[in-house]
């Protein structure tokens, strides 16, 4: 492995500094790691390195590259399947750890454990070093039982929010930021071509007419909640969910008070209708349905109060029989047909392109695996490890499987929920699709990371004129924007502290 200019650049920084290390999906922060461990374990001999990852996949990830370019003999991987006394066992003799940050949260926790001699301590996903997370107390004890402290995090993105920016700065001790993006000076030559289209698409009718019966019913429970004085502000899932957890708190202190309990039960009824509306707008109508179904089911059940009120109501009634019979009559959101459309233009152009569709939901994700199937696509879903009620979870055997299936070309296409998002060991792809935008800058960063890489590659957002879609693209283009002027004042900042503590040192 010859390192990039770029990679060789960022390590001579990590030497040094506690760094985090801000670069794009595939563009190597593995190398990078790796290229830091060389060096500290040629500085410190003796010493151990941990590599921490948030998911064993990841973990496993990690473990097989270093594996196979830096063949280290005591190398390990921690699991919680392996016995607590014997992972004590094996850190005494390991070299080079490869763990989940819960792990070896729990060994330090049950003294099985101590960091004094690893001499460098790696974050992967770093932007989930924040609040009390296990990454943050493994940080913790690092810094206070090393002899020879050295952090480097790593991240395709920490963010839009400057405080939490510098909550993981905090946390990770960080004195450095080096970050690059697709546009740096240094990494454009390693990189190919990416064409981008948003494809705007029409909202239908029949579907704005579902629509506007729930937002007809959401409206007026919406105007409950401020007649009642429980809502002020704007009202969004944020500010709702907010709300819900302030009054179950009320109620938990002892507060049972009749407007208290209704708000309870008013403002569950908002988030599940506000849900409904976005499956209108965003999804596939079957989702839609599935859904609706499944409210229905639980009122006859009784299940939750909340739902027997929602599902009562004239305009959910009307909103089900319009949904139910478009659904009979094989009618579907016009996203689903734009989508199968490019994709069979990708595989008429060449038959053995890779291509990864992200859905946010998992019955989307089915209903477009299903179409795919009928049309002759080779194609799979590929989810987390939950059940839920259309479509079961996959092992992580299961996964493993499919993702070497897609690596051998047996399949083209991978149908993925956000768990292809972060950090997984999917194979270079010639086109990602998003089906809907994501309001997440971290989100949107790490989905987009994975094509044009090795080759070129082509990313498509599908985007609903009118909808929640165009909500959430604008979000997501104006959070990825805040972010590297953001990271910019936070580089800034640590200079500025960087300085402050040499001149406190000098007198």
């Amino acid at each position: 492995m010859e390192p990039r200019e770029y990679q060789k650049s960022i390590v001579e920084t990590c030497k040094n500094k506690n760094c985090l290390v801000i670069i794009p999906t595939g563009l190597g922060k593995t190398l990078i790691a790796l290229l830091l461990a060389k060096e500290r374990l040629h500085l410190y001999p003796g010493s151990k390195i941990l590599f921490l990852a948030p998911t064993r996949p990841l973990v496993e990830q990690h473990y097989d590259y270093f594996k196979k370019y830096f063949p280290v003999k005591e190398m390990h991987i921690f699991t919680g399947k392996i016995n607590p006394s014997k992972r004590a066992e094996i850190w005494e003799k390991a070299i080079i750890i490869f763990s989940t940050p819960q792990c070896i949260h729990n060994d330090l926790k049950n003294e099985l454990i101590d960091l004094k001699d690893v001499s460098l301590l790696i974050e992967d996903e770093a932007h989930r070093c924040l609040k009390n997370y296990s990454y943050t107390f493994v940080v913790k004890a690092f810094k206070e039982q090393s002899q020879h402290a050295r952090i480097l995090g790593l991240t395709a993105s920490p963010g839009s929010d400057k405080e939490k920016v510098k909550e993981i700065c905090d946390n990770l001790g960080i004195e450095e930021v080096e970050v690059r993006t697709r546009e740096s000076e240094d990494v454009i030559p390693y990189l190919q071509k990416l064409t981008y289209d948003l494809i705007k698409i029409d909202f239908p009718q029949e579907l704005q007419d579902i629509r506007s019966l729930l937002k007809a019913l959401y409206d007026k429970k919406v105007e409950e909640l401020r007649n009642r004085k429980l809502i002020f502000k704007q009202v969004t899932k944020v500010t709702l969910l907010e709300l819900q957890i302030k009054l179950r708190g009320m109620v938990i202190a002892g507060n049972k008070n009749f407007n208290i309990l209704r708000g309870i039960s008013v403002c569950a009824q908002v988030i599940k209708i506000g849900h409904a509306i976005e499956l209108v707008e965003t999804q596939t109508l079957e989702t839609l349905v599935s859904y609706l179904d499944d409210m229905y089911a639980q009122a006859k059940e009784k299940k939750s109060k909340a739902v027997v009120q929602i599902v009562a109501s004239h305009e959910f009634q009307d909103a089900y029989i319009l949904a139910t019979n478009l659904s009979k009559q094989g009618f579907e959101h016009p996203k689903l047909a734009k989508l199968l459309e490019i994709v069979q233009e990708t595989l008429k152009e060449n038959q053995n392109a890779k291509i990864l569709v992200f859905a946010q939901y998992r019955d989307t994700g089915a209903t477009i695996n299903e179409k795919f199937k009928k049309i002759g696509i080779k194609s799979a879903v590929f989810i987390g490890q939950a059940k839920k009620k259309l479509v079961n979870g996959l092992s992580q055997k299961e996964q493993h499987a499919i993702l070497h299936k897609f690596k051998q070309s047996e399949i083209n296409c991978l149908v993925s929920t956000s768990i292809g998002e972060e950090g997984l060991d999917i194979p270079e792809v010639n086109l990602v699709i998003f089906y809907e935008p994501v309001p997440s800058a971290i989100r949107k960063i790490q989905r987009a990371g994975r094509t044009a890489r090795l080759a070129p590659g082509r990313l498509v957002i599908l985007m609903t004129k009118g909808t929640r879609d165009e909500t959430s693209h604008w979000a997501a283009h104006h959070k990825e924007k805040k972010m590297y002027s953001i990271l910019d004042e936070v580089k800034s900042d640590l200079k500025k502290q960087g300085e402050k503590n040499k001149q406190k040192t000098l007198f």
